[in-house]
């Protein structure tokens, strides 16, 4: 894949107006967007099966959980919509009730391990006995084993799933930060070429691209330091 392929920008914002800006701003420089809560709850939904019929790819972020049968129901109309990527969080059952939903079509279901924005404490506030890490790595292996077609980790621990998974599941990295960006809320962040070392197959930009004064500028530059580190 090139580094078009690989680059999702991340669609963080509040209305349908500013993503479609944003989205004609890139024009044909960026081919994958997501898709999360913030714009869906907006009329992003409808905005995504458009941007797919349109030829784009599309990320939809909505980190599904629920009782097996109604996870495998949105899935079955998601898979309807076209789009590329789906997020579900790893939990055993909800992985294998969303495989068997999607079996046949050409989404990709990926396995939400553990929020960038967390750290340790928050881990284990949220009543887990186990450091950001090894609870990574355990539902990395849980995601394998139920037959999902990829993981979203922070690019810290992707070389460490990367072994897990092998190299066939796609691993998708969000919080990346190019040098010198401002972290915001998120705690494990890893620049672009740091994180394609590291074994991240997609990168997910939102605010260092669509924040900047100058998009297509700022999404050129780290497309430039991704192709850089591909070819290196």
């Amino acid at each position: 894949m090139s580094a078009r392929d690989r680059l999702i920008v991340g669609l963080d914002l509040p209305t349908l107006a500013e993503a479609e800006k944003i989205v004609s701003a890139l024009g044909e420089e960026v081919l994958f967007y997501k898709i999360g809560y913030q714009l869906a709850f907006a009329g992003g939904l409808d905005f995504a099966r458009d941007l797919a019929a349109s030829g784009k790819q599309v990320f939809l972020d909505m980190k599904l959980l629920d009782i097996d049968n109604t996870v495998a129901k949105g899935v079955e109309n998601i898979v309807k919509m076209g789009v590329s990527m789906l997020t579900l969080h790893a939990y055993p059952k909800a992985m294998k009730s969303a495989v068997e939903a999607a079996r046949g079509s050409n989404l990709c279901l990926l396995a939400v391990t553990v929020l960038t924005s967390m750290d340790e404490q928050d881990v284990m506030d949220a009543g887990y006995n186990y450091d950001p890490q090894s609870l990574v790595l355990r539902r990395a292996e849980q995601a394998h084993a139920a037959g999902m077609g990829g993981i979203v980790c922070s690019a810290a621990e992707a070389a460490a799933v990367r072994k897990i998974i092998g190299g066939d599941m796609a691993l998708v990295t969000p919080g990346i930060r190019p040098a010198g960006a401002e972290k915001g809320d998120q705690k494990r962040v890893m620049t672009p070429a740091d994180a394609l070392a590291a074994g991240s197959s997609h990168l997910v930009v939102g605010r260092p691209i669509v924040a900047a004064p100058d998009p297509l500028a700022a999404s050129r530059a780290i497309l430039a330091e991704m192709e850089s580190a591909l070819s290196g």
